[in-house]
């Protein structure tokens, strides 16, 4: 059984927003394009934080730069 995802982040790199689910323990488990309509339905309703800047995101957005990070929205999905 596969650990539910608890994050979802929006990240921009290279022209291309990306969107990226978490574990509660920031493993990777999906990547995908944020311009889909699953990005809309998983993020209704809740509002986004911006600290994925913060180390407790260090080792999971290890591969974006410090300004992607900083413009990066964090939302804690309902599990």
């Amino acid at each position: 059984m596969q650990t539910p995802a608890r994050y979802l982040v929006i990240i921009d790199a290279a022209g291309a927003s990306t969107a990226l689910l978490f574990t509660a323990a920031r493993q990777l488990v999906a990547e995908f394009d944020a311009s889909s309509e699953e990005v809309s339905v998983m993020s209704r309703g809740l509002v986004a934080s911006r600290d994925a800047g913060s180390g407790e995101w260090d080792a999971a957005l290890a591969g974006s730069s410090a300004a992607e990070r900083a413009a990066a929205r964090v939302y804690a999905l309902d599990v």
